[in-house]
């Protein structure tokens, strides 16, 4: 298979802006981004998609490919989508996490092998680790799988509700998603839904249009920032 990895980077982000270029032990974030997911073989390119000229400035600096794209973009998946459509070629589109520089490349392959199954339309990763904490916490999405591994739903809050006696633990989503390169195309241009508002997560549009979303459980997780106060979390593991 083709693999075409990407890696959405924008620098106004409402919580941390310039995110991808700030400097982590010698090297900004988008760098190392890059370098973690060329580091997996499963990949035949990886390239970042950006809408900013100062990320595409520096990702060419250091000698690693980038495209210009819209910055009327809602999310991560235009972005991608606007890319791949530029490599008809590629059969599989991995969305790489910008605000991950220790993004593992074990994980990238994880992923992609689910491919190897000519039904599989979408696959994202969960993890069987959630504690109870992250539970009730919004930041952390929940799933819930059927028979097959393909998801049932996602949400932000405890599900099942736990209302009545039972050992059922959601997992814990993990938002590496990979598509094949026409289905993507497809996803893009689906209206929005009032399913996906209710949480604010737009795999819940893909679901609600009859899309199936295999999950690949891993037991491999890495921590990604989304404020100021992530980065010392980042910097130990370095």
């Amino acid at each position: 298979m083709k693999v075409l990895g990407i890696i959405p980077a924008r620098f106004g982000s409402s919580r941390f802006p310039g995110k991808p270029l700030i400097d982590l032990k010698g090297k900004t974030m988008i760098q190392r981004v890059y370098e973690g997911a060329s580091k997996c073989g499963e990949l035949s390119k990886v390239i970042v998609a950006t809408d900013d000229e100062r990320i595409y400035t520096h990702v060419r600096s250091f000698g690693g490919e980038v495209m210009m794209t819209s910055n009327l973009h809602s999310s991560g998946t235009e972005r991608c989508a606007e890319v791949a459509a530029h490599f008809p070629d590629m059969e599989i589109v991995v969305n790489i996490q910008g605000d991950e520089p220790l993004v593992n490349p074990i994980q990238l392959t994880e992923l992609i092998q689910a491919f190897q199954h000519g039904k599989v339309e979408i696959a994202t990763l969960v993890s069987p680790k959630i504690d109870s904490s992250e539970l009730d916490n919004p930041n952390r999405i929940k799933v819930v799988i059927d028979y097959n591994q393909n998801a049932l739903f996602f949400s932000r809050s405890r599900i099942p509700s736990g209302m009545f006696a039972s050992h059922y633990i959601p997992l814990k989503h993990i938002g590496l998603y990979a598509f094949r390169n026409d289905v993507l195309g497809k996803l893009v241009s689906l209206p929005a839904t009032e399913l996906e508002k209710s949480e604010s997560l737009e795999q819940l549009r893909w679901l609600y249009y009859g899309y199936k979303i295999k999950t690949i459980e891993t037991l491999i997780e890495t921590p990604n920032i989304d404020t100021p106060a992530d980065v010392e979390a980042v910097l130990k593991q370095l």
